[in-house]
């Protein structure tokens, strides 16, 4: 008890750590942000280019008193780091934020772009606060748009640590802010779009509360190189579409992203990629980011889902099924889910639920055996399980088989199989299973 407590103290920060972090990353968005206005603003204008719809002009209209909500995300920025209630989470989001304005600069240097049109005269406070800014926001700071990028970022936290009853002003205000970025004339449309991704991709590369990115080696090697170049062949195919067609086609950069990540989850860090908790649910960054790919799985499994059986019994207490529905948990009381690519189902928010997340099409490893048969066994403590990927044709019936052999009277990983196999139809146990449940009985004796 005395260590917890010692360690929840140790990991507390102290006003002088989040002031710290405060002041590294305030001055060096300012610095970044204004060096890159100003190297775009030195340049000759013909290398300046402009993206913008013909119609903004005449259907955004100027309102000079956004420029108040424009102006709060600065406030907005402090409060996002200080409100951190771990060293960890301080330091994670001061880098989330360095991260967003260094990335962001970048683009403005490497593709400088200009806002299209001169600003009207404001008079008054809001003239002042338009003044105020243009003294280090040259209009040279296009896509993406980095005040929408460190939107999302903030937003993010300021949720996070607000109670109900605040959610819905601090949405209002942030939706205001994020329309002010057009009623000030600051950014065109399409500098939204590529600035929110931005976000996502930074809380996606910096997830909170931190994970890390673990290297991660498959059970099967060369299947999971046969599995790699399959996306990675994806991602190039989707990229080149953007590439070639322009226009509204770069839209196909985002599936190219989606299996470029989940080419990096094959080659080397696992389901990882996924960012999927023990609660089911994947972090918000990781579910846009994603969606293409997650989009994709889902149809292949509605394709699939009505060629095979939903649900077998495989002992008195332990059922094997696909990705389950209401009628398919009758009976059960908890739930194994071993899908990584797929969301929790909402047919089981009431049962008791552990999520091991495995990669779909390979077996898996001594790790996830050992930890998905330990989450097995202690659910069970609840009553009947159902344990399930996907189809629940491969992953779950490997773990299922690991569980015979470790808890359900099996004598050895033949047995296992074999049984897994007769009660469950369909059930796809190949030659790498079998080798990485061999393996995973000799490290378990």
């Amino acid at each position: 008890m005395t260590s917890s407590s010692n360690t929840d103290r140790s990991s507390r920060p102290s006003w002088r750590y989040r002031l710290l972090w405060l002041i590294l990353a305030g001055p060096t968005f300012f610095l970044l942000y204004g060096q890159a206005n100003e190297y775009a603003a030195r340049m000759p204008a013909h290398l300046v280019g402009n993206v913008a719809f013909g119609w903004e002009r005449d259907y955004i209209p100027f309102w000079p008193w956004t420029i108040v909500p424009y102006w709060s995300i600065d406030v907005m920025y402090a409060i996002s780091i200080i409100i951190g209630t771990s060293r960890a989470e301080v330091r994670t989001q001061a880098c989330r934020l360095l991260l967003t304005t260094g990335l962001a600069s970048l683009c403005f240097v490497l593709w400088p772009m200009r806002f299209g049109w001169d600003r009207p005269e404001v008079a008054g406070v809001f003239g002042q606060m338009f003044t105020a800014l243009g003294l280090f926001d040259k209009p040279f700071n296009q896509a993406p748009s980095l005040h929408i990028a460190l939107l999302y970022v903030i937003w993010l936290r300021l949720i996070a640590h607000a109670a109900p009853r605040w959610h819905a002003l601090i949405h209002g205000w942030c939706v205001l802010i994020g329309v002010s970025v057009l009623t000030t004339w600051q950014h065109h449309l399409l500098d939204i779009p590529t600035g929110l991704a931005l976000g996502v991709a930074v809380c996606y590369l910096l997830p909170i509360p931190p994970r890390g990115w673990p290297r991660w080696r498959a059970a099967d090697p060369a299947r999971a190189r046969t599995l790699t170049l399959r996306y990675l062949a994806g991602a190039l195919a989707f990229a080149a579409i953007a590439l070639i067609w322009g226009g509204w086609a770069w839209l196909a950069l985002w599936p190219a992203a989606a299996l470029l990540m989940v080419a990096l989850g094959y080659a080397r860090l696992g389901p990882a990629v996924f960012q999927k908790t023990g609660d089911g649910h994947s972090t918000l960054a990781a579910t846009w980011l994603l969606l293409p790919q997650r989009i994709g799985a889902w149809i292949s499994f509605q394709y699939y889902r009505r060629r095979i059986t939903a649900c077998s019994r495989v002992a008195a207490d332990v059922a094997l099924g696909c990705w389950p529905d209401q009628a398919s948990l009758q009976g059960c009381a908890a739930v194994l889910d071993l899908a990584a690519e797929l969301p929790r189902s909402r047919a089981t928010s009431a049962l008791a639920y552990r999520a091991v997340p495995l990669l779909d099409l390979l077996p898996p490893t001594v790790d996830e055996l050992s930890q998905a048969v330990a989450a097995l066994e202690d659910l069970r403590r609840h009553g009947p399980v159902l344990v399930h990927c996907a189809l629940g044709l491969s992953r779950s019936a490997a773990v299922l088989a690991a569980w015979l052999v470790a808890h359900g009277g099996e004598p050895d990983i033949e047995h296992a199989m074999q049984r897994v196999r007769q009660a469950h139809p369909g059930v796809v146990l190949q030659a790498g299973h079998q080798a990485a449940l061999l393996n995973w009985s000799i490290a378990c004796r």
